[in-house]
């Protein structure tokens, strides 16, 4: 009792720690790669929040079943660099002992897991899809920020509104400049607004201003000074959500089992039992002679969590690539697993014949 309790303690202290460093380099990734989108006018800045929530929810599996695996490897590592190891075999605990305990702190989050990858990961994938559709959906205008250069999806059009009255939603000091079949135009006005017709087409209306047409000091260059100039904000067909397996739901995969359905099931149901094995696996891989360098087994660990996933990923996909069957690609990466571990254990096991249980 003591022994089990001692180490789940650990397991749970090491996985706290490991889960706040690892979310917060996630949350950063995306941030910056948000932040990136936003200055480069493809993301406007009000979104940015939302898209950061739902691609946080979509990596959160990942982030779960590192710090399970990793938690576990340096915990017992620990162990063997303070000598704690040698206590417990010392008392009669063999190496197998430590399964019991990483088993009762691995199952909750191979359910985590499992809870995430089969249904709130399909759901936050999709409503990033459909924010993103809606997004895609504003004409030009909704895009404008006061004091912000702002590119259109397109690229032909860039917007400059220096002041907006929040009264009557006036536009002051206005700036377009459109690029059509080559020839560059360029806009200037003192104010501006919105005009909406029944017929539901938009106009920008732009008041007292320059339009420039044509490269300067070529012989077509033009500019024309008007009192009034309107603007056809062109409507963009609308784009509908596209659909992936990835925003789909788990009940609908199992519904409609193409290729490419079975393969993404495949790769939800993997990564809980990859996670939960690989836990298992970090007893074995701890292993550290505190007389010789710390950070061999980190490598080991490190190189078989890499092969480990990779090589799920390389099955998933032959699974929607309708090259191997759906049951082979969700059993043969694991039982191989399984088997390298009853080996590692039996190795271990060998080599030091006072770490089995005393008769």
């Amino acid at each position: 009792m003591i022994f089990r309790n001692a180490l789940l303690r650990e397991f749970r202290n090491s996985a706290l720690a490991l889960f706040v460093a690892l979310f917060a380099i996630l949350i950063s990734v995306v941030l910056i790669r948000m932040l990136g989108q936003a200055a480069g006018g493809r993301v406007p800045p009000d979104a940015v929040m939302a898209l950061i929530g739902f691609g946080a929810l979509a990596q959160l599996p990942v982030v779960l079943s590192l710090t399970l695996f990793v938690s576990v490897l340096m915990t017992l590592s620990r162990y063997y660099r303070d000598s704690e190891m040698v206590v417990w075999f010392s008392s009669g605990l063999p190496l197998t002992a430590f399964i019991g305990p990483v088993m009762r702190f691995a199952l909750p989050f191979g359910a985590l897991i499992a809870l995430m990858t089969l249904v709130v990961v399909p759901w936050a994938s999709k409503q990033s899809e459909l924010f993103r559709t809606e997004l895609e959906n504003r004409d030009d205008t909704t895009r404008v920020a006061p004091g912000v250069f702002r590119e259109s999806p397109g690229g032909q059009r860039v917007f400059f509104v220096e002041t907006v009255s929040e009264d009557t939603g006036l536009l002051e000091n206005v700036f377009v400049s459109a690029t059509r079949e080559g020839r560059a135009t360029i806009i200037a006005s003192e104010t501006g607004r919105i005009e909406s017709r029944p017929n539901g087409d938009r106009f920008l209306v732009l008041e007292k201003g320059r339009r420039y047409d044509g490269d300067p000091g070529a012989a077509d260059y033009r500019v024309m000074q008007f009192e009034t100039y309107r603007v056809l904000i062109d409507q963009r067909r609308a784009v509908s959500p596209s659909v992936r397996t990835r925003t789909t739901s788990t009940m609908e995969l199992l519904r409609n089992r193409t290729p490419r359905h079975m393969g993404e099931l495949s790769s939800r149901i993997n990564l809980p039992l990859a996670a939960v094995l690989l836990a298992f696996l970090a007893i074995p891989l701890s292993f550290v002679n505190p007389r010789a360098g710390r950070a061999s087994n980190l490598l080991v660990a490190v190189l078989a969590y890499l092969v480990y996933s990779n090589a799920i990923s390389v099955f998933d996909a032959w699974v929607g690539q309708n090259r191997i069957g759906f049951w082979l690609a969700a059993l043969l990466p694991h039982l191989i697993v399984l088997g390298v571990m009853a080996l590692l254990f039996y190795r271990r096991l060998s080599l030091s014949p006072f770490w089995r249980a005393r008769a």
